[in-house]
């Protein structure tokens, strides 16, 4: 079964960090580009960062860029989003998505979803 999971999520300060992670299972995660996105309520599903297949590649959502870094471990079947400096404003559901192919932002080109991590900004 294809599956992602992930995890670290929770309740921060601003100006705190978080780490998600995104476990595969059921398929082998070099085969595909990772991308993290968000979803506040009421929101769209927003592109926050993504990267190639091999980690040589990656593209950061202009609010996020400088304050977080995605990286991977195909050794290890999971992707990472380290979060720095939060901001309310970064307070949402955080998915990983799994595409066939190159890395983009566009999440209707993702095949595979999480069930999500909420994160949660607040002093």
């Amino acid at each position: 079964q294809f599956l992602l999971v992930e995890s670290g999520g929770g309740l921060v300060q601003p100006g705190g960090s978080l780490r998600l992670s995104c476990a595969a299972s059921g398929f082998t995660l070099d085969y595909y580009a990772i991308g993290w996105f968000r979803q506040a309520p009421g929101g769209e599903r927003e592109g926050v960062a993504c990267i190639g297949r091999r980690g040589d590649s990656t593209n950061y959502a202009e609010t996020v860029k400088g304050r977080f870094t995605i990286s991977r471990d195909n050794a290890k079947n999971t992707v990472y989003l380290q979060m720095n400096s939060l901001k309310p404003e970064d307070s949402a559901v955080y998915y990983c998505g799994a595409v066939w192919g190159m890395a983009t932002m566009k999440a209707n080109l993702y095949d595979h979803w999480g069930q999500g991590a909420q994160v949660t900004v607040s002093s």
